[in-house]
């Protein structure tokens, strides 16, 4: 079965300083080195990449040079990096309705509407926002 992880799991993965260091960098090892189809959202991607390098909110900003090389290392065969299709808007109004989609749950409905666009269901986050769409399967892949 397909599925996507969400950008905490990579900044877990890059932020020596969290609690989850060691287990996202096994998690994410993991994924790398099975052959179960992984889809990345370009959101997520820059998502990490804004966040890992902002020294106002990574304790330890990564060089955009190494921000871009730990997503460069994501590259490999059974990892594909999804966006918009024709169609994206129709997926966007589907996964918001009956939410109040606004503020900080609007870029979890854009990555939500991306993963229902491309017939994947399930996200690894510790986001819990992402179990108000109930098509996803939220996992935490921590616990």
């Amino acid at each position: 079965m397909s599925y996507s992880l969400d950008a905490n799991i990579l900044i877990y993965a890059s932020d020596q300083r969290s609690s989850d260091h060691v287990n996202a960098i096994k998690f994410l090892s993991d994924c790398l080195s099975d052959s179960e189809p992984l889809y990345l959202c370009w959101p997520t991607v820059l998502a990490y990449l804004r966040i890992t390098t902002h020294p106002s909110i990574f304790a330890s900003p990564l060089s955009p040079q190494d921000a871009r090389q730990n997503i460069e290392s994501l590259r490999v065969p059974h990892v594909r990096f999804i966006s918009e299709g024709d169609n994206f808007w129709e997926h966007y109004e589907q996964a918001c309705e009956g939410l109040s989609v606004r503020g900080n749950l609007v870029p979890d409905a854009h990555i939500a509407a991306l993963l229902r666009e491309h017939g994947i269901r399930r996200i690894y986050s510790r986001d819990r926002d992402f179990l108000k769409f109930p098509f996803l399967e939220v996992v935490d892949p921590f616990v």
